[in-house]
């Protein structure tokens, strides 16, 4: 069995890096797990509340949850109630209204998208540089391997095979933190995309309502 301790210290503060970043990512890889199940719960069940109205003021009393749909069907009732508590006459035209509503809630559609968006770039950078990592730590190992061989003045396999063996270890690490990082990464970005569409498929239904009820509501203080 390898005996780590006898690497030197750049070798195995190497390795606890990575084994940092293996942590980081799994932890992510939960984290996001979580994140993105409750998402897509909540969307769907808001989601399918929404398509059983056929008003503005109906959807508008549909109990908020915690989902990002939510939050977009918010910022644009939000905007509604601006236009019309605020905003000159000739902004209350059918044209006037439909462009300032999509153009709010794409603003929020963004703010869900970085929000979901979020750790994606360190879970890359883990899965680009964790493999360079180990390497270095390989090579300085053997570097000092060699040290330690020229000082013992022997090649023998019993010589060779501890100190090595300790260096192809942080390759090994470096490699088993990279390949979670990267497959959680493509996968977590598939997701989002999918999310994206699910907003944009929203709003379209949410501007398609609007538009029905001629960007107005049974109870104009509700807007």
């Amino acid at each position: 069995m390898l005996q780590l301790s006898s690497a030197n210290h750049i070798v195995h503060l190497t390795l606890w890096v990575l084994i940092g970043f293996s942590a980081i990512t799994w932890a992510l890889i939960l984290y996001k797990s979580w994140l993105l199940w409750s998402i897509n719960y909540h969307n769907r069940r808001y989601f399918q509340q929404f398509l059983s109205t056929n008003t503005l003021y109906t959807a508008l009393k549909i109990e908020a949850s915690h989902s990002a749909l939510s939050r977009i069907a918010e910022a644009g009732y939000q905007t509604l109630r601006t236009i019309r508590q605020n905003a000159p006459s000739r902004l209350h035209e059918s044209s006037y209204l439909e462009s300032i509503l999509v153009r709010s809630m794409v603003q929020q559609i963004n703010k869900e998208h970085q929000t979901l968006e979020q750790g994606l770039s360190l879970l890359a950078s883990i899965g680009s540089t964790s493999p360079f990592v180990g390497l270095f730590g390989t090579v300085w190992g053997i570097m000092h391997a060699l040290q330690s061989i020229s000082h013992a003045k022997s090649a023998s396999i019993d010589v060779v095979a501890g100190p090595i063996g300790e260096a192809l270890i942080a390759t090994a690490i470096g490699i088993a933190a990279a390949i979670p990082a990267v497959l959680a990464y493509n996968f977590f970005l598939r997701r989002i995309k999918l999310c994206q569409v699910d907003f944009e498929s929203f709003v379209s239904s949410f501007l398609l309502l609007a538009v029905m009820s001629d960007f107005k509501t049974q109870d104009e203080d509700a807007l």
